[in-house]
């Protein structure tokens, strides 16, 4: 496959951008509905591949013929397929450092993974291929990269630079706390436990969805307590605004606020995020997938990497 090879492509359990599933599946089908073309790239194991080479900038040398297209390729949305053993780690180091060779602001790209010792890992790699200019790049996970932002342009939304975050622990002390001073409950033993109600209100925000779907589809044996969990949902939400306190599943929620309700701001970061590379983007909910689309939204060079399976 070559950098400009292209293709249409359907996702049969979600699509690039789709907010409402993440895992991307690829076929040759073409969708009707998409407006762009996303480019797929497979990676496969090579035999032959040597793991113990020294890094270089001679790309085509470097990388077999998936990989060298991949890390190549050229500008728009892009989905790599990569297998166990593919090199998906390797793609995606030597892409930040094209980029950069290529002339790319390397704080004009943003890496994107699950853990924050991945993303160090990465532009660890990036280091050793073209040295300290890899320092620039903005990596992180996806909460790390959220509370970077928010805590330069929350106050659009009311949310002071100094707001403290909670942990899971935090959380569920806070709940316990409103639940007995809204006196919810308190001898029935039916009534979920502050943990499953703290899991309760994360499946709300992770998945763009109501308190009342979610407690009828997954946690139905607490139905009757919907009111109260309602109730002590609103009380939760007003205590964390008012004590500036922000949840884990806050600052990817309040990110998407602010670049949903406030044009200017979601331009201004957008602008500067000219690259965007996501790391196991079968793993994404459907709030990192819609935040992914917005933060794209003035450049759409957007290239996400997943497993075949």
């Amino acid at each position: 496959m070559t950098p400009q090879a292209r293709c249409r492509c359907k996702a049969t359990g979600g699509m690039l951008y789709s907010p409402t599933a993440p895992v991307v599946r690829l076929t040759a089908q073409s969708d009707a509905n998409m407006d762009r073309i996303i480019k797929p790239y497979i990676l496969k194991r090579t035999p032959d591949q040597d793991q113990g080479r020294k890094l270089s900038l001679d790309y085509a040398k470097e990388l077999n013929a998936q990989q060298y297209a991949a890390v190549t390729a050229i500008d728009g949305p892009a989905l790599v397929i990569a297998g166990a053993g593919s090199g998906k780690t390797r793609t995606l180091v030597h892409r930040v450092a094209y980029l950069i060779d290529s002339g790319v602001d390397p704080s004009h790209i943003l890496l994107l993974t699950f853990t924050r010792k991945s993303a160090e890992e990465m532009l660890e790699r990036v280091g050793v291929l073209i040295g300290s200019r890899s320092q620039r790049v903005c990596g992180g996970t996806f909460h790390s990269v959220a509370n970077m932002l928010l805590r330069r342009y929350g106050r659009v939304l009311g949310i002071e630079p100094g707001f403290t975050i909670m942990d899971r622990g935090d959380a569920e002390d806070l709940i316990a706390l409103l639940r007995v001073q809204l006196g919810l409950n308190e001898k029935d033993k039916r009534f979920p436990r502050k943990g499953t109600i703290a899991e309760i209100y994360s499946k709300c925000e992770n998945t763009l969805r109501g308190l009342e779907e979610i407690v009828l589809d997954e946690f139905s044996h607490f139905a009757d307590h919907l009111e109260a969990l309602g109730k002590l949902q609103r009380a939760y939400r007003l205590a964390k605004r008012q004590r500036q306190l922000l949840d884990y599943d806050d600052l990817l929620v309040l990110l998407r606020e602010v670049l949903t309700n406030d044009e200017q701001t979601r331009l201004t970061i957008s602008r500067q995020f000219r690259y965007i590379l996501v790391d196991e983007y079968q793993d994404t909910n459907r709030l990192q997938a819609e935040l992914i689309r917005k933060l794209a939204t003035t450049h759409d060079n957007v290239m996400v990497v997943g497993d075949d399976s």
